[in-house]
């Protein structure tokens, strides 16, 4: 099982569905699962039951798709690395950090709607998204990637690379 964890921004959904193609793996999108389930978007659901309600499923979601257990590639919300219960269930999976700089994420994110953590400040949103969790990112990470400049098809191609060495042992 791969699961690709980060801030919002770092290409999570598109890289974990080149690899999901490549592979023939199943791709669970956990935004896309919450907002499917719930038929609201994260703003919606963020605005009425406010943020620890929103992680509460984000949590779920991930949790559920690790219990389903392999062949998937998670693309895991950027906040899941909070709980602790994800965290320890992460150490059966091979976690995969997609890492960008705030400057990065703030040119490919616009705020919006799905999007209120970056509602007028998203480069210093995104500043503070990665130091309050970058230490726990590295926590659960077998592979740190810096996506900042590199194409979805080569961030899967070296994600596969170290999977195989990493399913090897």
């Amino acid at each position: 099982m791969i699961v690709l964890v980060g801030l919002m921004g770092t290409g999570k959904s598109t890289i974990g569905g080149v690899i999901a193609k490549r592979c023939g793996r199943r791709l669970v999108d956990s935004d896309r699962m919450i907002e499917e389930s719930t038929g609201q978007t994260v703003r919606e659901l963020w605005e009425s039951g406010g943020e620890e309600a929103y992680r509460a499923l984000e949590s779920a979601v991930v949790l559920d798709a690790l219990e389903q257990g392999p062949p998937v590639v998670i693309a895991a919300p950027g906040g899941v690395v909070l709980d602790p219960r994800v965290r320890d269930a992460l150490a059966e999976a091979f976690v995969v950090w997609l890492r960008a700089r705030p400057e990065t994420l703030a040119g490919r994110v616009e705020a919006g709607d799905h999007r209120p953590l970056l509602d007028n400040t998203p480069v210093e949103a995104f500043s503070a998204m990665a130091n309050e969790r970058s230490e726990l990112y590295a926590r659960v990470a077998d592979l740190v990637i810096d996506v900042d400049s590199m194409s979805p098809q080569r961030c899967a191609d070296v994600i596969l690379e170290h999977f195989e060495l990493f399913a090897k042992t």
